[in-house]
This record gives C-alpha cells, sequence and structure tokens, in this order.
C-alpha cells in the first residue's frame, strides 16, 4: 500500500496541481538559467528611434521547448498515476 493510495480523491487533486505549480517554478528557472535579466539601465539617446540592448545570452528556444515538453509530460505521467483509482476502491459508475 502506497502513500497516495490512502489520499481521498480532493486530496489526489491537491497534489496534482500542487505538482503542476512546482514544475512551473522548476520550469521558469530552468529556462532562466544563463539570462542576463532585463534589469538596469540601457543606452537610450533621445531623438534616435534605437536602443542598445545588452545581447541575449542564456539557452537556445528549441532548448526551453524540450525542457517545457518533459516538464509537461512528468507533470502528466504523475498525474496519471496519482488519479487512477487505488485498487482497494470499487470502480465509480
Amino acid at each position: 500500500m502506497r502513500l497516495i493510495d490512502r489520499l481521498t480523491r480532493p486530496q489526489r487533486i491537491v497534489v496534482v496541481i500542487a505538482l503542476g505549480v512546482a514544475c512551473g517554478a522548476a520550469g521558469a528557472y530552468l529556462v532562466s538559467l544563463g539570462n542576463m535579466g532585463s534589469a538596469g539601465w540601457y543606452a537610450y539617446a533621445p531623438g534616435i528611434s534605437e536602443s542598445v540592448y545588452p545581447p541575449q545570452t542564456g539557452l537556445h528556444g528549441w532548448l526551453r521547448l524540450i525542457i517545457w515538453l518533459a516538464l509537461a509530460g512528468l507533470w502528466a505521467l504523475v498525474s496519471i498515476r496519482v488519479l487512477r483509482p487505488s485498487p482497494e476502491e470499487p470502480p465509480s459508475s
């Protein structure tokens, strides 16, 4: 008997939502690694339509996509396991 099997349905839903929030926070952190951030002063000359921004650093777009897809897949797989009825529960109709 696993810990998840002892939880009620509403408790399982809370676990799935909390896991989604945790995956979102982890994803936001991972895709921002190496990014210079957008805070601070940038060169700006009045009357000129250009601003000088620092070069973009950080992860490539395709790598960010892979990170988000992996986290979404992980969340889906764990959610399926958490929301699956326990062996003792009769199937609801």
